[in-house]
């Protein structure tokens, strides 16, 4: 049982309250005073009838106030409190007495050392941590907090020691010390999250759609973690630009961030542009510092993947899995480490097994695989994105930032986008720069004739079923496919094999060089 006992602070009024309790033969266990002058009783449970008795008498006591029971002494509630936060650190965190004997620790000690609490409390804290004797150091003079590298279970922590001193009048006595312990990866991690800039990397995609928001939400945790990246799209969906916010999130932000096109560059300017050339191994040839090595510590983004060649991929592979390479030409090897993150808008997966790209490669890159949504795929976030873009161009501009108007808002939301988000900027840039007034309207949108509506045949037709059917089916692979511009996507939306719509549009003389955009 508890009491607290609300009084004024009077010279002997604590004494009056004990000659109670022994009048009642009431073993007192413990006994506090705060700050306020608050008295706090901690004793055996007694008789209900004692009790009645025993509550009025104290009261009945000069400069008495008020008294209550309590569910816990402040005593307790601190210890209590304090175990709490030290349960929750998840960094090993000792305290321990004058001698250095540990007399309180955290479950991140408990699992390092694989001892039962009892052992713990049997040991000095040097016995557990080497490199700095914090025996002695407590014996000392004059004790200030200290810093220093330790080791506990034979690795390397760096030791926040402070003093615990408890006030005595005018001065303070020593009680014991308290030593958090950081390992280089903890440290690691919160000099990281110092130096992040305030602002979210990805604030600036737009994401109303369910889907939209998984991406992103993918997207950031993959961006904290170091595994090499392919991250899938059809072009204009924006894989770029989520390559980069990824690097700006990652620990790797502070360094290198470069991007090669694998679809532009020849096969010999590619090789240089990754690997670098040493002086004179070829007539006029200079130095050249390939971009592995220059992003080495960074990210290196390689656009459209799938279209290097297999001798530069077989290179690459060399490159991931053993850590270096060497420039043409020169003997030493290089030592790298960056960050491969892929972009394509092929299958991956299908192109190794049809043997057009490495499989090994394949598995080495594809540690972490993130697949971009079409826009025709997420119409809800068409309108706050085209907002957003008219918000950009319109400050690139240097004028006031237009309104969409309602014929407008339906026709973006209305059209399929085959050209994604680039197709979308740039159609809202045209209209931007050439409108009247300070509002777009849909005439102001002008984009190519795509339909995903198809028109059913007129009752009145003439011809066979089968060559109606076939029309019918023509017209639709026609319309479909320039928002659907693979046999896969295609084969996706009516339901069928990839094969079997790969003979279909064989069959309708259908490509990209027949279907206009």
């Amino acid at each position: 049982m508890r009491l607290e006992i609300n009084c004024q602070n009077r010279l002997g009024i604590t004494q009056d309250v004990l000659d109670i309790l022994t009048e009642y033969d009431i073993d007192l266990r413990g006994i506090e005073i705060d700050e306020t002058g608050k008295i706090f009783l901690d004793f055996l449970t007694i008789e209900f009838e004692n009790f009645q008795h025993l509550m009025p008498k104290i009261r009945r006591i000069k400069g008495i106030i008020d008294v209550k029971t309590t569910p816990f002494m402040p005593i307790q509630r601190e210890r209590n409190q304090l175990r709490a936060l030290l349960q929750t650190l998840p960094d090993p965190c000792f305290s321990t007495d004058t001698s250095g004997k540990i007399i309180l620790f955290n479950d991140a000690v408990a699992r390092g050392l694989e001892l039962t609490r009892e052992q713990i409390l049997q040991l000095n804290i040097d016995e557990v941590l080497s490199g700095f004797n914090i025996t002695k150091w407590l014996e000392g003079k004059e004790i200030y907090a200290q810093t220093h590298r330790v080791k506990f279970i034979q690795q390397d922590y760096i030791a926040d020691i402070l003093p615990v001193d408890v006030p005595d009048n005018d001065k303070t006595v020593l009680a014991g010390a308290v030593v958090i312990l950081k390992s280089e990866s903890r440290l690691g991690k919160q000099l990281n999250m110092f130096n992040k800039t305030t602002s979210n990397c990805f604030d600036t995609f737009q994401a109303v759609s369910p889907i939209m928001k998984k991406v992103i939400r993918d997207a950031k945790r993959m961006a904290e973690l170091d595994g090499h990246m392919v991250i899938y799209g059809e072009s204009g969906t924006g894989k770029q630009s989520i390559a980069r916010a990824c690097h700006d999130s990652s620990p790797r932000a502070e360094n290198e961030f470069h991007i090669l096109n694998c679809a532009s560059l020849p096969d010999d300017v590619a090789e240089t542009e990754l690997f670098g050339i040493e002086q004179g191994q070829f007539s006029g040839a200079e130095t050249k510092t390939g971009l592995i090595e220059l992003t080495s510590g960074g990210t290196l983004v390689l656009d459209e993947i799938s279209e290097m060649s297999q001798q530069l991929q077989s290179k690459l592979l060399r490159v991931i899995e053993e850590g270096h390479y060497c420039r043409a030409g020169q003997k030493e090897p290089v030592k790298v480490d960056l960050r491969i993150i892929c972009t394509t808008c092929k299958d991956l997966s299908e192109a190794a097994e049809i043997g057009s790209f490495r499989e090994e490669l394949y598995y080495r890159l594809n540690v972490l695989a993130l697949v971009l949504p079409p826009l025709r795929e997420r119409k809800t976030d068409v309108i706050p994105l085209s907002e957003s873009i008219v918000r950009q161009h319109s400050n690139k501009l240097g004028i006031r930032s237009p309104k969409l108007s309602k014929s407008c808002v339906d026709y973006l939301q209305a059209y399929p986008w085959p050209g994604n988000v680039r197709q979308l900027k740039n159609a809202l840039y045209r209209a931007i720069a050439l409108m009247d007034g300070n509002e777009i309207t849909k005439e102001a949108i002008q984009l190519p004739s795509c339909s995903t509506t198809v028109n059913y045949i007129d009752e009145n037709f003439e011809g066979t079923l089968e060559q109606e059917v076939k029309k019918f089916e023509k017209d639709l692979l026609k319309r479909l496919y320039p928002s659907y511009p693979s046999t896969r996507q295609l084969a996706r939306k009516l339901g069928l094999s990839h094969t079997a719509i790969a003979n279909k549009l064989r069959e309708y003389g259908i490509s990209k060089a027949t279907v206009k955009y």
